[in-house]
């Protein structure tokens, strides 16, 4: 069983084809049988969990295991007590009232250049919010800021469960080593789930993978 962590980049799709040509993981990713656990929109940056593991892949995804989510979120307009206080008793969308969550003010973070940057207005402040969501709905946390009067600017994943963006820069990712497995069981109440052989941790960071693979890469294909 393999599971990567992965710092996708802005507009790259969750996915490893696409008919249009469009930047895709199998830019970065060279590893087979892998495949996203979640999404993550084209428009969104950062944490994105892989396995080849079919069972683990739908425990780590699906809402009922309530493992949670960490986004970092610049919108537009600063938040005051009361708009994070709807966004922690939950909001009501298109689809129904969202799950309370963790929100609070953040300092902005340093965080690696977006490219293209946000769209820059000098009279309209920016500030920044640490948002913790189990759900997993479409464009959840967008709509969730728009519904309290501060869309979203920029969206970044900073963590998954236990898991964090810590050390891998854009287009960069690594794999679960034995010891960190234990630690997924137990945030995604997956019960019990068998613990692999030690595989060690492996880092790959560029973009556009070479059929041969890459420094960190297995020498093979997507």
């Amino acid at each position: 069983m393999t599971v990567i962590l992965f710092n996708k980049p802005y507009d790259v799709l969750p996915q490893f084809t696409d008919d249009q040509g469009r930047p895709t993981l199998a830019d970065y990713l060279a590893i087979p049988a892998v495949r996203p656990a979640g999404r993550l929109d084209r428009d969104s940056e950062g944490l994105l969990l892989l396995t080849d593991d079919g069972a683990l892949q739908h425990r780590i995804s699906h809402p009922r295991h309530k493992l949670p989510k960490t986004y970092w979120v610049q919108v537009e307009g600063v938040p005051d007590e009361a708009a994070l206080e709807q966004l922690r008793q939950g909001v009501t969308l298109g689809d129904g009232p969202t799950a309370p969550a963790q929100a609070r003010l953040m300092a902005a973070p340093e965080l690696w250049p977006r490219d293209p940057p946000i769209r820059y207005r000098a009279a309209i402040p920016t500030g920044w919010i640490e948002l913790v969501i189990s759900e997993g709905r479409n464009r959840q946390v967008r709509r969730m800021t728009a519904a309290v009067g501060h869309p979203t600017l920029r969206l970044v994943r900073w963590a998954i469960g236990p898991y964090t963006l810590a050390g891998l820069a854009p287009g960069q990712w690594r794999e679960l080593a034995q010891h960190e497995y234990a630690t997924l069981v137990k945030e995604g109440k997956h019960g019990n789930l068998e613990t692999p052989r030690h595989r060690g941790q492996r880092a790959g960071a560029g973009r556009k993978v070479p059929p041969g693979g890459g420094r960190g890469r297995r020498p093979r294909s997507v």
